[in-house]
């Protein structure tokens, strides 16, 4: 593979509208920013994408600190000793600190130049299986209820089979209760993006009773203590998204019982390749790997224990 020629590395900066901002606990999100990563090599064409969200706390990282990282640290060194294994690109990569989104832009472009150069689907590079995938949605924090009510039923009309609720401090229960209520027996869960602490349990104790699939991040990204004690006083499995920010904080999590399902982002933690050993840690098979519909950045759910 590293025979292969690179002529050229291009980043393109993309800014794409919603059509209405998308709000959760840590900020608002109005305008999708990515960074377009184009490998060229031996007539083939290879894109990554990097795209820390901007206007929120969801990640270290922002669209401009990852453009200038790839301009002035990744693409160069890359140019001078091209890495066009994907299996050894993430370890080549680590030497950089920080910036993992940086690294996925780059790492998946090079994933992608392989899947062409092999005549191989990326799904199946990765141990994957060709089946079809229930999609999901998930609804952002709205002004009144009336509006999330009427967001879900419009999800729904359009064929989405779960639905997540992002929730924050003072838009919990009552939110979760009037979908509840409104809606039925829906398969549904939340997301609290860390905007709670470990004197909130009763809160969480309370959306226990609702039926949820799980509860996305409660607590901060560092709370893996405190997510394995909220953990124990649940039936509700604890899915965890921020805190799986790489593989130390990934095996962390299993060892101290932080939660029961993972959020593999395959950006924050820095690539495919990381993603997909990730995943081999919780020593589920390779099919269990899936995209997050609605999530808006691509990754997968491993679900561990019950």
């Amino acid at each position: 593979m590293n025979r292969m020629h690179v002529s050229a590395i291009r980043l393109h900066r993309v800014q794409v509208p919603f059509w209405e901002p998308f709000r959760l606990s840590n900020g608002e999100v109005s305008v999708k920013d990515a960074i377009l990563v184009q490998i060229e090599a031996d007539g083939l064409t290879g894109w990554g994408e990097a795209s820390p969200l901007a206007g929120s706390a969801y990640s270290g990282e922002t669209p401009q600190s990852t453009w200038d990282f790839l301009c002035n640290h990744l693409v160069p060194s890359f140019l001078e000793q091209p890495e066009l294994d994907p299996t050894q690109c993430f370890e080549r990569l680590s030497k950089f600190p920080g910036e993992p989104f940086a690294k996925a832009g780059l790492e998946g472009a090079v994933w992608d130049l392989h899947a062409q150069r092999t005549g191989t689907p990326l799904w199946s590079l990765l141990g994957g299986e060709k089946r079809p995938i229930a999609s999901g949605a998930t609804a952002g924090l709205m002004p009144e209820t009336s509006e999330l009510l009427d967001r879900v039923e419009k999800f729904l009309r359009q064929g989405y089979r779960r639905m997540k609720l992002k929730i924050a401090p003072g838009k919990d229960i009552e939110l979760v209760r009037a979908v509840r209520k409104h809606f039925g027996n829906i398969p549904l869960m939340v997301d609290a993006n860390g905007a709670y602490q470990i004197q909130d349990a009763g809160l969480f104790e309370e959306l226990d009773r609702f039926d949820l699939m799980m509860i996305e991040q409660p607590l901060a990204r560092e709370a893996l203590a405190e997510h394995a004690e909220l953990q124990k006083r649940l039936r509700t499995p604890i899915c965890l998204d921020e805190s799986a920010e790489n593989l130390a904080a990934v095996e962390s999590i299993i060892r101290l019982g932080s939660g029961r399902i993972l959020n593999i982002k395959v950006q924050r933690m820095g690539g495919l390749w990381p993603a997909r050993q990730a995943h081999d840690l919780l020593g589920a098979p390779p099919s269990a790997i899936r995209t997050i519909p609605g999530s808006g950045i691509t990754g997968s759910v491993v679900h561990h224990g019950r």
